[in-house]
């Protein structure tokens, strides 16, 4: 029997990625780098987005019906509550029981489903936790135009989104301010150091300006490069500017200062919108995207778990017209530990 020659087989290269030569300073390093990764993640959001809006799109062709079946059915309590606190029937206990309710069913209204119960809240809830009234200037005025002056819901949502969305603006709590205006204070600092676009000008001007160059062939290279720098600056086009000094070779200690200045700037750019994908993903209106058998059957749970909802919401409705039989269903909520349906 032959023996094969080729005992031991051929040796396998694997090609290795050589360390590419550093193409500038730290700083210059750096400043690449944040815009590659700023852009990684605006063209993930912008991909998020994608999906988020197909999956809502799935959601409410899915479970739209049956929400807005629950909706109708708790608004429909109101009526027989707040008539029942007009007759002088109940007891002072049973009167907070009902005012519990009502308080309750409106909560729920606003947080699971977005609309806005805001007059009923006010009305009801214990005098240390209303909203302040309009037109008390030191109170802190009109909360609602305080807290999102300028909020204007997406028509392009459901309605129930876009109520969700407004409710969401009412109820923000003062660290949530708190942290917004600290936000704007940061974005408007970035937008300042943005608009500055002379001084990025000025530091690429001296590197590549061809009057200051004698020979012949660098001269026209430069000049080639300065019109570049200016269309940028004419145009007003930071991002071109910035990449330019990125890439302007050897840079000095003010070039440097500026790119690292701009780079933090880039930085808190991305903290921004990984909250955005956070928020956009796992926050109140999010929508966890993905498709197959669990999602699907998460759905149509979903969907038994709102009829079944606004059945028992419907029946609570029809025993609660009669006196006496509010007076069983707050018996029951006493009973289970329950202050709302």
């Amino acid at each position: 029997m032959k023996k094969n020659k080729s005992a031991h087989p051929a040796p396998v290269t694997v090609p290795v990625r050589q360390d590419e030569k550093s193409k500038g300073s730290p700083a210059q390093e750096a400043f690449r780098q944040a815009i590659l990764d700023v852009e990684n993640l605006r063209e993930r959001l912008r991909d998020l987005r994608t999906e988020q809006a197909e999956a809502r799109r799935r959601y409410w062709q899915q479970v739209g019906p049956a929400a807005t079946a629950v909706v109708a059915a708790r608004r429909s309590l109101f009526p027989a509550l707040e008539e029942a606190l007009l007759l002088g029937y109940f007891s002072r206990l049973e009167e907070q029981q009902i005012m519990d309710v009502i308080l309750g069913n409106a909560r729920a209204l606003e947080e699971r489903f977005g609309e806005d119960e805001g007059a009923i809240i006010r009305k009801y809830a214990p005098a240390g936790r209303r909203q302040p009234a309009e037109g008390g200037e030191q109170n802190s005025g009109n909360l609602e135009a305080r807290v999102a002056p300028e909020f204007i819901p997406n028509p392009t949502l459901p309605p129930h989104e876009q109520a969700a969305q407004a409710a969401k603006a009412r109820r923000k709590t003062k660290a949530q301010r708190q942290q917004e205006a600290a936000e704007q204070a940061a974005r408007a600092d970035q937008k300042q150091l943005e608009s500055n676009a002379k001084t990025i000008y000025r530091q690429l001007a001296r590197v590549h300006h061809p009057d200051l160059e004698r020979d012949p062939e660098k001269q026209a290279a430069k000049t080639a490069q300065m019109q570049r720098i200016t269309e940028a600056y004419e145009a007003d086009d930071l991002y071109t500017l910035l990449q330019l000094l990125a890439e302007s070779g050897p840079a000095d200690a003010e070039s440097d200062d500026v790119l690292a200045r701009y780079t933090r700037a880039l930085l808190q750019q991305q903290t921004q919108l990984k909250q955005e994908m956070n928020e956009l993903k796992y926050g109140p209106n999010g929508f966890v995207t993905g498709s197959g058998k669990k999602q699907e059957l998460e759905l149509r749970q979903l969907k038994r778990d709102l009829r079944a909802e606004a059945g028992y919401v419907a029946h609570v409705g029809r025993a609660i017209s009669e006196a006496e039989g509010l007076r069983e269903v707050l018996r029951q909520l006493a009973a289970e530990g329950l202050e709302s349906i």
